[in-house]
């Protein structure tokens, strides 16, 4: 089976790090299309950035590869990337990395630009985490499986989604999830 998988969080959650965490799990992510790395190697331009990331979701759908991408879902492109994987015939699951508060992404954003590693400006962050549940709305009810983590002290799976339906994996039960819950009606 062809997988699309999505690693969706706002900036500073752990997206690039959870990567780890599902490979030890046995996950094969397939082909990695690492937003990160992309930028690094495009001196962070945006917008060559972009049209590359762009570029190896093409090849992956025109190749039908299995493959995994790392998104803030700040754009409109995942939609449109889902749609056209689900024409293909593929499975689409998404993990959800959450965190309680844009302090605490932020706090993290300034711990890797400490050790080397790329900036976020601000405003992108709290613009992304003030709309985080507008972007998951628009995504969940295409995804055949979503995955939620919680990472304020480690990867935790919280919770997931099957068959549109919502349930909780463990007795924790964190803030940020129980608002997504709530305001979608989960």
């Amino acid at each position: 089976m062809k997988e699309y998988l999505i690693i969706a969080g706002i900036n500073g959650t752990g997206k690039s790090s959870i990567r780890g965490v599902l490979e030890g799990e046995g996950k094969n992510l397939g082909y990695i299309i690492d937003a990160d790395l992309i930028a690094k190697e495009n001196n962070y331009d945006n917008i060559k950035s972009g049209k590359q990331a762009v570029q190896e979701i093409n090849y992956c759908l025109e190749n039908n590869l299995s493959f995994t991408q790392e998104t803030t879902l700040s754009g409109h492109r995942t939609v449109s990337t889902i749609k056209q994987a689900k024409k293909q015939g593929y499975d689409v699951t998404m993990y959800y990395i959450g965190l309680n508060s844009v302090e605490e992404s932020l706090s993290r954003i300034a711990n890797r630009v400490k050790k080397g590693g790329h900036d976020i400006p601000e405003e992108y962050v709290i613009h992304r985490y003030n709309n985080r549940i507008k972007s998951l709305e628009n995504v969940i009810p295409l995804c055949d499986k979503i995955i939620f983590y919680d990472n304020e002290n480690g990867f935790v799976k919280v919770a997931e989604m099957k068959n549109h339906k919502f349930f909780y994996t463990n007795g924790i039960r964190p803030e940020w999830l129980c608002e997504i819950k709530e305001k979608l009606n989960l």
